[in-house]
């Protein structure tokens, strides 16, 4: 979001100075949402079934359909669209290169191009993914269909039982696609998988979902001259993209989202994502819920009204506070959270955040995207952080295939990616286009009387999913661009760290491999690596600021120590022998921390640390975290 912020930004304040303050809104139609009823007779047996209505979905049952499968899409809501017009999710994530090109295509592409772009209105999103699957002869929809249970045969998945208007109905099929976003079916059927950080050691991390509001009574003509026109003063720093609009579109109020005091410390606004609706109406991303157990129905419903009762509470504040909500009232709440992690379902091959922020390619790739890795606050921390910003990216068929079940693939952000590669895996085009690929492969499969698990490590079979896929308007044209940072003496360290999750290059991939220590760097890092080991520290390392050689190396050999059970003397010297017979301080790096009032810098700092987390993880109960380089 943020590369492609910058070049609206720019191009909004240049027409600025030509043409004054016009706004430039793109006109939008009012389109009634649709209303889809079941037909009362249907088929029990399909060839492929899509479990889920989301885009994800959508896009793999629409896959399925035009390679000439007999496919049957059930969805739970009585619309499609999922986190789109359930959630209102609709400030879209474009994945883009860094020069700017487009990296999704097909199916995502024509809804995409069908809802005209970024902001698209609700209603007409629903009418034109009815509109995508009611071209398709071969789709039978069923909507306010709950999945109960999995049909199994052994491990192999035959079908699926739901609750349709009361009553339990059966339907089998050849191939199954979960595409719901908590990968509801994949887990019924005992496919193993992680939850949130579980793979780094944080099961009990909890990012924050968001409660998507509409405001009404706006003055879009003058927050938009005001984001403009501010961020064009650099009223939010020099250089800042934090601010800006662009047509029906806008972002900023930072400060002033931030600056709000919530009833409690499960409720917090940020930032503002805005856009405004044909009637007028304008959908927020702002407001962050904790305590909210995703895989709960009840506690997703609890989120949503204490969502709903602080926003009593937020916008006469924001009436107060933002210039352009002066006459601002509640118009209306999502119907359901957007909700960014839960399952991390195990499949044949698990993205990791080196496939992603190496801009690695795969074998079998059915998809190319990127977003930066964005991992959301937490309860306990304010900010987000960037981990890093990838060029491009593939994903391959094997992490749509969840291991220990037969004839299912996963797509959407709970397929197979490691929990810190779904930070940027997660996006909904990237899902669609992931779905896209599923359903290709789900009809090659079956022409070629394959399982999915076969067909992932067959050359044939997937040259020709992969020829069917470039033939239906999806790219997968690669290109693996080499990152700065990768040919860095440090470099090891970095992964090391990085995948843990506590070292982060934000938008630009800088990991600040050249400044000096500072304090709170190193106490995140040698604190967080114990943590990370299963020996939390107590009480934690502290340095002084600005570390110098003799702390690091006192801090992190006492440490060491302790955890052999051992006590060393107090002596620089004897700290630096004592990492030196423990492979911690190399040869490599002893150069580094040979003067004790020298502040070393980030590269030196960050492998030591790196080498540290190593070493321990040979030690006696250390726990051993599968998401870790």
């Amino acid at each position: 979001m943020k590369k492609w912020r910058h070049l609206l930004c720019l191009v909004v304040i240049f027409a600025l100075g030509l043409t004054g303050c016009s706004t430039g809104q793109k006109s939008t139609e009012t389109v009634e949402r649709p209303t889809i009823t079941n037909a009362e007779k249907v088929a029990d047996q399909y060839d492929v079934i899509v479990v889920g209505g989301d885009p994800e979905g959508i896009a793999a049952a629409i896959s399925a359909a035009r390679n000439g499968q007999k496919t049957l899409l059930l969805c739970a809501s009585d619309q499609l669209g999922g986190l789109y017009t359930d959630g209102e999710l609709n400030f879209i994530d474009v994945p883009e290169t860094r020069d700017g090109t487009q990296l999704v295509h097909g199916i995502y592409d024509e809804f995409f191009k069908a809802v005209g772009g970024s902001g698209f209105d609700i209603d007409k999103a629903c009418q034109v993914f009815f509109d995508m699957v009611k071209a398709e002869d071969n789709i039978t929809l069923r909507v306010n269909s709950q999945f109960k249970s999995p049909i199994m045969e052994g491990n192999t998945l035959r079908g699926v039982i739901v609750t349709e208007d009361g009553a339990e109905k059966a339907y089998r099929g050849d191939v199954m696609i979960d595409a719901t976003t908590d990968a509801d079916l994949a887990a019924a059927t005992g496919a193993p998988y992680t939850y949130a950080g579980e793979d780094i050691g944080e099961k009990d991390r909890e990012m924050g979902v968001t409660l998507v509001f509409g405001l009404k009574g706006l003055d879009w003509d003058k927050i938009v001259r005001h984001l403009t026109v501010q961020r064009a003063k650099g009223e939010v720093g020099k250089g800042s993209t934090d601010m800006g609009a662009k047509d029906n579109i806008a972002w900023g109020y930072t400060r002033e989202g931030y600056g709000y005091e919530p009833s409690n410390d499960a409720v917090r606004l940020r930032g503002f994502n805005m856009s405004r609706q044909s009637d007028g109406t304008v959908l927020f991303n702002a407001l962050i819920l904790f305590d909210v157990n995703p895989l709960d129905p009840a506690s997703r419903a609890d989120g949503i009204a204490r969502g709903q009762k602080e926003l009593e509470k937020i916008v006469p504040y924001l009436r107060e506070t933002c210039v352009g909500f002066e006459k601002a009232e509640l118009a209306n709440t999502a119907r359901d959270l957007y909700v960014r992690e839960s399952r991390h379902i195990e499949a044949e091959y698990m993205l990791t955040i080196d496939d992603v922020l190496e801009n690695r390619p795969q074998p079998d790739m059915v998809a190319v995207s990127n977003y930066p890795v964005d991992v959301q606050p937490t309860k306990a921390q304010k900010f987000g952080t960037v981990i890093g910003f990838p060029d491009q990216y593939a994903i391959g068929l094997r992490s749509l295939v969840p291991k220990n079940v037969d004839q299912l693939f996963v797509v959407g952000r709970s397929a197979g990616f490691r929990s810190m590669a779904a930070g940027s895996a997660r996006i909904v085009p990237t899902g669609m286009a992931c779905a896209q690929g599923a359903g290709v492969a789900a009809a090659v499969a079956r022409e070629r009387g394959m399982s999915p698990r076969a067909l992932c490590y067959d050359d044939a079979g997937m040259k020709e999913v992969q020829t069917r896929l470039k033939d239906q308007g999806a790219n997968l044209n690669h290109v693996q661009t080499r990152e700065a940072v990768m040919d860095h003496w440090a470099y090891p360290g970095v992964k090391t760290l990085r995948s843990m999750g506590f070292l982060d290059g934000g938008y630009d991939n800088n990991y600040k491999l050249d400044d000096l220590l500072s304090k709170n760097r190193y106490q995140n890092m040698i604190n967080g690596s114990l943590r990370k080991l299963g020996f939390p520290p107590d009480p934690a390392v502290l340095v002084n600021d600005n570390p110098p050689v003799r702390q690091v190396i006192g801090t992190m050999a006492r440490a060491a120590a302790e955890l052999e059970g051992r006590k060393l003397p107090d002596d620089f010297q004897t700290y630096r022998h004592y990492l030196m017979e423990k492979g911690i301080l190399t040869q490599d790096l002893a150069a580094y921390f040979s003067e004790p009032e020298k502040q070393p810098q980030g590269a030196e700092a960050t492998q030591l640390v790196a080498n540290f987390y190593q070493w321990g993880r040979t030690l006696p109960g250390a726990q051993q975290l599968i998401g870790v380089e």
